[in-house]
C-alpha cells in the first residue's frame, strides 16, 4: 500500500461536521498516515484543536492567522491566535496558515504584510517552521521574507500555481519545500512543466481539502483521500514510481514538521 502525507488539509471546518469519521477511514485506506492541518483565523481554533485531540498521532494542527482573514481590526484576532500559540505552543508543528492574499483586492495589503511578518517572528522564536499562502502576491511574499533569509526559517510554500521564474524566486529560500495539490491535475494547469525543474527533496504532497479538488473529482469536496490523484500526476510527470513519490514527499513532509 502507498504510504502518503497529506501536508495541508482543513478537514476540522464545517464542510466535514456530517461525515468527518467516515472521510479520515477513507484517507487512511487510500495509505494515508498523517494530514497536517492548518488554523483559519480566530473562530476555528476550537474545532482545529478538537478534531486533532481526537485523532491524536494522526491529525496534526498548526497556528496561524490566514491572510483572507486580515482587517483593520486584525489585532484582536491576531491576539487570540497568538494566545493559543502560545498556550499550547507543544501541540503545534508549524505556524500556519499565514501570508498573504491580493486575488480579490489589496485593500488590506499593508495589514496582511504587518501580520505576515509578526507571525513569521513568531515561528523563528519558536523554531517552527512556517506554511505559506501566497496567491497574487509573489513579490509581497518574496519582500517580506528577504529579510530572513540567512536565519534558521523554514517552511512550505503551500499549493503553488506559479511559473518557473516564481519557482525559483521560492526555491532561494533554501530551508523551504513546495506544496503541490490539486491543480497539477487540471487541464490547463502549468505545473506538469514546472515540476521536473523543482528537485524532488524540496517537494511535498497535499490536498487543501475541502478546496483544489483533484480530477477526477472536480467540483466535488475535496479530502484527504484524493491526494492519491495528485501523487499519480506527479510521479507521472516526474517519470518516478507513486511508491517512491510518496517515500520521498512523505519523508521531506516529517522531516519539515519534526513530527
Amino acid at each position: 500500500m502507498l504510504r502518503i502525507v497529506d501536508t495541508h488539509s482543513h478537514l476540522f471546518t464545517e464542510e466535514f461536521d456530517a461525515d468527518r469519521a467516515a472521510v479520515l477511514k477513507r484517507a487512511k485506506e487510500e495509505g494515508v498516515t498523517r494530514i497536517y492541518m492548518p488554523n483559519i483565523d480566530e473562530t476555528t481554533i476550537d474545532r482545529l484543536l478538537q478534531v486533532c485531540e481526537d485523532n491524536s498521532g494522526y491529525c496534526f494542527p498548526m497556528m496561524g492567522l490566514h491572510p483572507t482573514s486580515v482587517n483593520e481590526h486584525f489585532e484582536i484576532a491576531l491576539q487570540q491566535v497568538h494566545q493559543c500559540l502560545m498556550a499550547h505552543r507543544n501541540q503545534f508543528v508549524a505556524v500556519g496558515e499565514i501570508g498573504l492574499d491580493l486575488y480579490w483586492d489589496d485593500t488590506y495589503l499593508e495589514q496582511q504584510m504587518e501580520v505576515f511578518d509578526r507571525q513569521v517572528r513568531w515561528a523563528l522564536d519558536l523554531d517552527l517552521p512556517i506554511v505559506v499562502h501566497c496567491r497574487k502576491a509573489i513579490q509581497y511574499i518574496y519582500k517580506v521574507l528577504s529579510p530572513y533569509k540567512n536565519t534558521a526559517l523554514r517552511g512550505i510554500f503551500h499549493s503553488f500555481t506559479g511559473d518557473l521564474e516564481e519557482a525559483q524566486l521560492m526555491l532561494q529560500f533554501e530551508r523551504f519545500m513546495i506544496g503541490v495539490n490539486g491543480i497539477v491535475t487540471f487541464k490547463k494547469s502549468a505545473l506538469p512543466a514546472i515540476l521536473p525543474q523543482i528537485p524532488v527533496e524540496r517537494l511535498v504532497l497535499e490536498t487543501d481539502a475541502p478546496y483544489l479538488t483533484p480530477v477526477p473529482h472536480r467540483g466535488e469536496r475535496n479530502e484527504s483521500a484524493y491526494i492519491r490523484y495528485t501523487l499519480m500526476k506527479v510521479a507521472e510527470v516526474l517519470g518516478g514510481t507513486p511508491e517512491e513519490l510518496a517515500e520521498q514527499t512523505s519523508a521531506n513532509a516529517i522531516r519539515m514538521f519534526g513530527a
